[in-house]
């Protein structure tokens, strides 16, 4: 799984997220046909695709006349790390990558059933309690 989050201009804060589970590519860019549209004029049409290379493993290829971004040194081709920031253009959007790999992603929801299913018990059995 990944995610990718719109960071706000001037702080560190999420803006928006988009999250992918089996997509083998994500485009990004100002055309609506990208899965995921920004709105900016130093934003092309196809400005960047992250495509998955292997297990857990997804690489950022710059497609933008404006280039693409990581530290303030321009990329055409990088791999994907985990809490990497792209920027698009050099004074553009900026864009957290998070990657969670799929057994982490399944125990998380593990984790997440047990604790609604923990919640539920728990309620039922302070229901039977009060009665």
């Amino acid at each position: 799984m990944i995610t990718l989050t719109l960071l706000h201009p001037l702080q560190p804060i999420p803006v928006q997220s988009w999250t992918f589970q089996e997509e083998p590519k994500i485009r990004i860019g100002r055309s609506t046909n990208n899965e995921v549209v920004l709105y900016s004029a130093v934003v092309s049409r196809h400005h960047v695709e992250i495509r998955k290379t292997g297990d857990h493993r997804w690489e950022v290829f710059n497609l933008g006349a404006n280039g693409t971004y990581i530290n303030d040194k321009r990329i055409n081709q990088t791999a994907a790390v985990d809490g990497m920031i792209i920027r698009l253009a050099s004074s553009g959007p900026k864009i957290l990558i998070k990657i969670e790999s799929e057994s982490l992603a399944s125990s998380q929801e593990q984790l997440d059933e047990a604790n609604v299913s923990r919640r539920s018990k728990d309620t039922k059995n302070t229901l039977i309690s009060a009665e």
